[in-house]
C-alpha cells in the first residue's frame, strides 16, 4: 500500500466501509436508485462498491483480482441511468462523506471523482 495513496490518508479500508454502508443505507430506501438493484441483499453491491474505491483511490487490487477490469460504463450499460439518478446517486454519497467527515483536501479529491463518475455513467436522456 502507498502510504501517500488516498486510501492511506483516510484510514483505509475501515474508512471506505463506513463510506460505503452510509451510502447504501440511503440507496436502500430511495424510490430512483433501489429498483436498479435486482439483488434482495445490496450487500454484495456493497462489496463491490467498497472494493472499487479502495482500489481506485489506492489500496490493495481485489477488486480487478476478484472481477477484472472496472470497466465502469460497460457494467452500467443494462440500467437507464438518467440525470435524476445521477443526482440521486451523487446526493446518497455527498451524505455518506459527510457522514464519515474526512480531512478536506482528501474529501474534495474524492467528491471530484465522485461527481465525473456519475456524469460518466449517464446512458439515458431524463
Amino acid at each position: 500500500m502507498d502510504p501517500g495513496s488516498i486510501y492511506a490518508q483516510v484510514g483505509g479500508e475501515p474508512t471506505f466501509r463506513r463510506l460505503v454502508a452510509a451510502f447504501y443505507a440511503q440507496v436502500a430506501e430511495d424510490p430512483i436508485m433501489r429498483p436498479m438493484y435486482p439483488e434482495q441483499d445490496l450487500g454484495p453491491a456493497e462489496d463491490r462498491l467498497r472494493l472499487f474505491l479502495i482500489q481506485y483511490f489506492g489500496g490493495p487490487t481485489t477488486y480487478s483480482q476478484e472481477r477484472g477490469h472496472p470497466r465502469l460504463r460497460m457494467r452500467h450499460i443494462p440500467f437507464a441511468i438518467d440525470s435524476a439518478a445521477r443526482d440521486a446517486w451523487l446526493r446518497h454519497m455527498r451524505l455518506a462523506l459527510d457522514e464519515v467527515q474526512l480531512p478536506p483536501m482528501y474529501e474534495a479529491m474524492m467528491w471530484d471523482y465522485f461527481e465525473r463518475a456519475a456524469t460518466a455513467m449517464v446512458n439515458t436522456a431524463g
